[in-house]
């Protein structure tokens, strides 16, 4: 099978044949139709991220029709569409799984980083931690929704009830999150990079009813704002621009050092809190509330052999929504 594979920091992906995977106990064989490419990806390819195997195949947002079944797997049938995100394997025993929190389990592997992923022909996952894709969602449109959509919607749930909802950073998680927070009836104000008139064009096309750049102040104070850009610098701004008792979410893997800020920006029972990974629950959730929105993810598709030029695509910010590598013809179900 052809598969992109990454061997280390400064070495740019190369195409390579490698031997068609066997699914093991457990396991699917998927052949893959199309893989999201995440801002996590190009942590990897930075260093920022430090311990992938190596080579490695990244891309941890797969949808793919499945193949193969190993032994033991009934959750899924030969020809079945399913989806595969980044968290892969947990182990099930720890206090963190035993308690519902299986998205911290300390022995967890990921997809694209612990194990290979999607930027290939085919690949293999624990039927376990794989999602049955909605119908309605051509490949491509679908593969967002496996990171962008779940670690997006995960950090959403950590925004409580809030009716005024800043987004920084406006890529592929925020305009998703966006398209739910307006089903909810919340109030959305978008911050893209200061000057990003594009940017800040299209979240008022998702209906945001404010964006501007993340300098700015927006006319109201948030109940709630979620960070997606790595940018520490952002936490302060945000903390800034939130009520008492507002939430600051940073929902990225990898963040850039977080300045010092005065105590008065925190206090007023403000917080600031992280999210980690994502579990299987809010995969079950989200791919039932995906169609209901119904969400509509906004792709620039790039071919394999180009999943180099896909990252630094992601990597410019001159993207509307998502960037998906499109392995085989996109299926319309």
């Amino acid at each position: 099978m052809r598969a992109m594979v990454f061997t280390g920091v400064g070495q740019p992906l190369g195409e390579r044949d490698l031997p068609r995977p066997d699914p093991g106990q457990g396991a699917v064989r998927l052949d893959i139709h199309a893989c999201g490419v995440c801002r996590t990806d190009l942590h990897i390819v930075d260093g920022e991220l430090r311990r992938p195997k190596l080579p490695l195949v990244l891309g941890h947002q797969i949808v793919g029709t499945v193949s193969a079944l190993g032994d033991g797997v009934t959750r899924f049938a030969v020809g079945q569409r399913v989806g595969v995100p980044w968290l892969a394997w947990t182990c099930g025993r720890c206090r963190y799984c035993a308690g519902g929190r299986e998205n911290l389990c300390d022995e967890a592997l990921f997809t694209g980083y612990d194990v290979d992923g999607g930027f290939a022909e085919e690949t293999v996952a624990n039927a376990r931690y794989c999602f049955a894709i909605p119908d309605g969602y051509p490949d491509v449109q679908a593969a967002p929704l496996l990171c962008a959509g779940l670690i997006g919607y995960r950090a959403y749930s950590f925004a409580g009830d809030a009716e005024r909802l800043g987004l920084y950073g406006f890529g592929a998680a925020a305009h998703i999150v966006c398209q739910v927070a307006l089903a909810e009836g919340r109030r959305v104000f978008a911050f893209t990079r200061p000057g990003d008139t594009d940017g800040q064009a299209f979240a008022r096309e998702l209906g945001a009813e404010w964006a501007g750049g993340s300098d700015e102040r927006p006319p109201e104070e948030l109940d709630a704002a979620i960070v997606f850009a790595p940018v520490g610098d952002l936490v302060p701004l945000a903390l800034a621009a939130s009520a008492r008792g507002g939430a600051v979410v940073c929902a990225g893997i990898h963040m850039s050092t977080i300045p010092s800020f005065p105590y008065e920006l925190l206090w007023g029972e403000r917080s600031i809190r992280s999210v980690a990974n994502l579990t299987r629950g809010d995969g079950e959730a989200f791919m039932q509330i995906a169609p209901r929105v119904p969400v509509h993810t906004e792709v620039a598709v790039f071919p394999l052999a180009e999943t180099g030029a896909a990252l630094e695509t992601l990597r410019s910010g001159s993207v509307r929504g998502a960037v998906v590598v499109s392995v085989r013809e996109a299926s319309s179900p």
